[in-house]
């Protein structure tokens, strides 16, 4: 049995649809720029089929048939398309249909199902029809009716059936999951609905992923939507479930370095920046110091592994870093320095190891000041926003089935935005371009201005192409893989628990009173609220946790 994907990505049937009608984004397949490589060998990793136990084998399918399209509502009023999988390999069966807003170029996929044992996967016993668009004044194609399955006892359905027509679906046109290899789901992202913002209380379509999320957590998202009248009534679908924890489908370490290769992403600088990235132990080297409460006057200089920095316990603030003492060499750190920066990457399974996420994560000796956009005045915000150490990443998410890339998550101050693959820059073959924001360093998926605030008041991230960048293709270390066990051997860096910089001193509300100086009256309280409500990480008063007291590594990403 070959792989189970499709080797014409995403085509498309689309009978039906009017001449008249304008070109949508979605009305093309999206590609990665580059044919995937063959991986090394080893494992499971990249052979098209992951065996969830229990005789629950399932495969990932991106060759869909359309359905029914609405041509308003949603996300840009662009409307949605629904389709069901196509080009099944011989023993799956199909576990629902699939749904994406029409802003943006087709790309996405479904996990069919195949039962080995017999138990696994069960014809419904009937369907109800959720909603149905036949009452509707919207352009369409035709009139679309959305089903739910009923399962059998001891079942549990997974996605809807689509149709164009009233009668209800075949019995045997999709397949129940037994419901020990189930699990609870949740809503992932807005896919479509009458208006051009969700409606707690009206007709929604979202996309799902598992309720628990993380390294230790076996739910496997299938890539199907539900569709529901209410936000507020239980999610009426369930997810898979690795019910075994198979983790034979994650990539050995030979893979991990095709994959990075295959995808290691660029990152621009602005050209005004001057706080860039350096390795860990180039900070270490050039003189950054170890404080220990209670003995402030007697910094300790830091090996270049860090295997003199204390280990484990909590941040529970008896020990921090900080620049060198001397201003010379103080301003000289700050700066960073390009040519010797590192990336670090961190390896783990994600969706009950049907995809691993690599981290990239990306260390900086300091964090500069902030600017402020209020209305139309750029006002830089004193020491507002300066702390030293600052770790910034990006989580690459690739397919267990065929190691394709998915999406890329960027972070961006305390958050961050998934962005899906079909809607990232790309150069070099497959590797995605990505931009640090000036001073602050929060990645972003393409040049310009975001503002961090609300109304027409907000901290300024700009972000621009310059001739500052780094390949993170030419210098990464993986420096864990908890997976892989022995394999990967952790620097002492990594499991110093407390911050990598000081708490700063400086008076807050002496650097919102010299910018407000600046402002007119009737925006000095406006803005004097907003400054209030940033927080730590963007006022800059603490450095930061190092990558493992994050979050994200043992979770998901926001």
């Amino acid at each position: 049995m070959g792989s189970c994907l499709s080797s014409k990505q995403s085509a498309i049937s689309c009978e039906g649809v009017s001449k008249k009608q304008k070109v949508l984004p979605i009305d093309a397949s999206f590609k990665l720029p580059a044919p995937l490589p063959s991986w090394p060998p080893g494992g499971g990793f990249g052979s098209g089929i992951i065996d969830l136990g229990d005789g629950l084998q399932v495969c990932q399918i991106s060759s869909f048939n359309k359905v029914w399209a609405a041509h308003e509502g949603g996300p840009d009023d662009l409307g949605a398309s629904f389709f069901e999988p196509s080009q099944l390999p011989q023993g799956f069966s199909m576990l629902g249909c699939y749904s994406q807003p029409n802003n943006r170029s087709l790309y996405g996929w479904v996990l069919a199902g195949r039962d080995e044992t017999g138990s696994a996967l069960k014809q419904p016993i009937d369907y109800t029809l959720v909603w149905s668009s036949e009452s509707l004044q919207i352009k369409q194609d035709g009139v679309g009716y959305i089903w739910l399955p009923t399962p059998p006892d001891g079942y549990k359905a997974l996605g809807h059936v689509v149709t164009n027509s009233p009668q209800k679906p075949p019995l045997g046109k999709i397949r129940c999951v037994r419901s020990d290899l189930t699990e609870q789901c949740e809503f992932d992202s807005w896919v479509w609905g009458l208006g051009k913002e969700s409606d707690l209380n009206g007709f929604n379509v979202f996309s799902l992923f598992p309720s628990n999320r993380g390294t230790q957590a076996m739910g496997v998202c299938v890539g199907t939507f539900v569709a529901q009248k209410t936000t507020t009534a239980p999610v009426s679908l369930s997810c898979l479930k690795n019910v075994v924890s198979n983790l034979s489908c994650m990539p050995n370490l030979d893979q991990i370095k095709a994959i990075f290769q295959a995808y290691s992403p660029w990152i621009y600088f602005h050209p005004d920046e001057e706080y860039l990235p350096s390795s860990v132990e180039w900070y270490f080297v050039n003189g950054a110091l170890l404080y220990e409460r209670g003995e402030e006057s007697k910094p300790v200089p830091i090996e270049s592994n860090g295997s003199n920095l204390p280990q484990g316990g909590s941040n529970d603030g008896a020990y921090w870093l900080d620049l060198p003492v001397e201003e010379g060499a103080k301003d000289r750190v700050k700066k960073g320095d390009l040519q010797d920066s590192r990336v670090y990457l961190h390896i783990k399974p994600m969706f009950g190891a049907a995809f691993t996420d690599i981290v990239v994560w990306v260390f900086y000796p300091f964090n500069g000041p902030s600017k402020a956009k209020v209305e139309f005045i750029n006002i830089p915000l004193g020491k507002i926003g300066e702390h030293v150490g600052d770790w910034e990443h990006l989580t690459l998410r690739i397919s267990n089935f065929n190691g394709e890339l998915l999406s890329i998550y960027f972070s961006e101050h305390s958050g961050g935005t998934w962005v899906n693959s079909s809607e990232l820059e790309f150069q070099n073959g497959n590797k995605a371009v990505t931009y640090s924001s000036l001073h602050g360093h929060a990645m972003y998926a393409k040049p310009g201005l975001v503002l961090q605030g609300s109304g027409s008041i907000g901290i300024r991230n700009d972000t621009a192409k310059s001739k500052k960048f780094i390949d993170t293709g030419t210098n990464s270390l993986v420096v864990a893989a908890e997976y892989l066990g022995m394999a990967i051997t952790e620097p002492p860096w990594l499991n110093y628990f407390r911050k990598w910089g000081p708490k700063l001193t400086y008076d807050i509300a002496e650097e919102i009173k010299k910018v407000e100086k600046l402002l007119p009256g009737k925006l000095k309280s406006a803005f004097d609220k907003f400054v209030r409500s940033l927080p730590n990480e963007v006022l800059g008063e603490e450095g930061p946790t190092g990558p493992k007291l994050k979050r994200n590594w043992t979770g998901d990403e926001v």
